[in-house]
């Protein structure tokens, strides 16, 4: 604990500088603040800029346990407006998949996954700007295919989010059914990875110190960002959603090519 407080170890995930302890709240607080307003988006972020200074091994369950206290706050949000024959067999899928995307994670280099993710979400993304739906999203099969896939990239590299999006915004109804499905997916994403993280003891002592220090953060500024959709901002939901996506496939497919 010390190591934290001090800013002075020289443990590769403890060991944080008082400027990178900085910039991890920052990032921990504008994408807690996405959490509440769009629902997604958050665990890519804190990824891309964790794994800069502490590798994805750590980076990875370091994301989800810093969205664990808001993955509680959203619940009732996905049980009021969320599909449960969607959330339900999403999150079966999810927690089906999440074990191969975590040996993913331990055994391949995640640089090349996060390319082609990045890819995929900038034309998933363009095509549903421009009016395009997914096909037969009412189909029980792609439900559990989209969350399987999402599982996958989840245990992976903790982008999953896309793909439980993608789908969500493709089913037709209100925009706070379509949050509700996003937030409920997006649950099921932070809980999926747990169970095979732990099994993979990939939950260090540093990663549970970074990780727990910053759920409160994160959980602060996703109630700001759950207010101001309540406050008007679902008028503008659909619009952000999209160009969230494609920021984040942007900034994630670049970080993946410097990285390379």
């Amino acid at each position: 604990m010390c190591c934290v407080l001090t800013f002075s170890c020289e443990l590769p995930l403890a060991g944080l500088t008082l400027a990178q302890w900085l910039l991890t709240i920052g990032v921990v607080a504008f994408s807690g603040f996405l959490r509440g307003f769009l629902g997604f988006g958050s665990s890519m972020i804190i990824v891309m800029v964790m794994s800069a200074m502490l590798g994805p091994l750590a980076a990875v369950p370091i994301a989800g346990l810093a969205g664990l206290l808001a993955t509680v706050q959203l619940v009732p949000t996905a049980i009021k407006h969320g599909e449960r024959d969607f959330i339900l067999i999403f999150s079966l899928a999810c927690f089906a998949a999440a074990p191969f995307g975590a040996w993913v994670l331990v055994v391949i280099n995640p640089t090349y996954l996060n390319i082609i993710i990045s890819v995929l979400v900038l034309i998933m993304t363009g095509m549903m700007y421009s009016g395009w739906r997914m096909r037969d999203v009412h189909d029980r099969r792609v439900f559990f295919f989209v969350g399987f896939t999402a599982g996958v990239l989840q245990g992976g590299a903790a982008i999953g989010g896309p793909a439980a999006v993608a789908v969500a915004l493709a089913r037709p109804g209100k925009v706070e059914r379509q949050r509700g499905n996003v937030v409920g997916g997006t649950n099921a994403l932070v809980l999926c990875v747990m169970p095979a993280f732990a099994y993979l003891e990939l939950y260090t002592q540093d990663v549970l110190i970074i990780g727990t220090s910053m759920a409160p953060v994160y959980w602060g500024m996703t109630t700001v960002g759950a207010l101001y959709f309540n406050a008007g901002g679902k008028d503008l939901y659909r619009h952000a959603a999209l160009l969230a996506l494609v920021l984040t496939g942007l900034i994630t497919l670049g970080y993946a090519v410097i990285k390379i």
